[in-house]
């Protein structure tokens, strides 16, 4: 997903916006918006990807040591 985003972020930057008109205008910042949404999703997906590990880990142990 990070790629995509990337990627289509990259896309969006080249767009020359004095050229565009109004509507335009406006749907280009809600897509900037909508990927700033998505960028700040994926950051807290890998948060609580790291989260579940250490979650995990502890829980083997309690297995492992009857804690």
């Amino acid at each position: 997903m990070a790629d995509t985003i990337a990627e289509t972020v990259d896309l969006l930057y080249t767009i020359d916006q004095e050229h565009l008109t109004l509507d335009q205008q406006i749907a280009l910042a809600s897509a900037l918006a909508a990927l700033a949404q998505a960028e700040r999703l994926e950051q807290i997906n890998e948060r609580l990807r790291g989260i579940h590990q250490v979650l995990n880990g502890w829980a083997l142990r309690v297995t492992v040591d009857g804690r």
